[in-house]
Parts: structure tokens; sequence; C-alpha cells
């Protein structure tokens, strides 16, 4: 069992509001050459193909096992550069920032890509 991390400040729901988190499926993961930890996830969030950069290659024996799968992304972040490539959004998962083996945020039954969440 991990020690709970506290809670972060209070944020306002406006600021919440703007946060688009939406469901997609993972078409492709793809190493990113330039990085040991990075994969390069191609995800179908609806009608929009994003590039998302997740370092999960050190987080599971076999990244391709998450082709096909459908998780949670933040899909309204500003463009970022890392390891020489462009990341469009951040896959959501649960467990990396307590220092667990990290999972998928997923919904618990499949939904249409591109589904908000909240």
């Amino acid at each position: 069992m991990i020690a709970v991390a506290p809670i972060k400040p209070a944020i306002t729901k406006d600021l919440l509001d703007r946060i688009d988190i939406r469901v997609g499926t993972i078409r492709a993961v793809e190493d990113v050459p330039a990085s040991k930890k990075l994969a390069r996830l191609t995800v179908d969030v609806g009608g929009r193909t994003l590039r998302v950069l997740a370092g999960i290659r050190g987080e599971r024996a076999n990244p391709q096992e998450l082709v096909g799968r459908q998780a949670l992304f933040v899909v309204n972040l500003e463009p970022r550069r890392m390891a020489g490539e462009v990341s469009e959004g951040m896959l959501f998962d649960i467990g990396y920032a307590d220092g667990i083996t990290p999972v998928l945020a997923v919904p618990e039954s499949p939904v249409d890509d591109g589904a908000r969440a909240g």
C-alpha cells in the first residue's frame, strides 16, 4: 500500500471546464528513437487523430498491448516538444505520480471515440 499523496489546492470549476478530456482509441504505438522512455501513440479521438508522446516504455513489458485499447486523453494541451518530436495531448494514467506501476484510465465499457469526460 502506498502513502496517499496530499490533495492539491482547490481550483475553480471554470478552470476545470477548460480541460478537455476525451476517450480515444490507441491505433498505433511506436518507439521514439531519441528516448528510452517515450512511445509515440497514434490516437483516434473521434474524427481527429492525435500524436501523443507518453513515457510508457519503461512501465510496460510490451507497449504494443495498448493498440486497440480505449483510454482517456487530455486533447487541448498546447503542443509540446519532447525528444525531438511534438506531442499533441496527454495520456491519462493512474499511479505514476505515486510511484506505482501505472494503469490506464479507461471507460468501463466501450464508448464512441471523442466522448467527453466530466
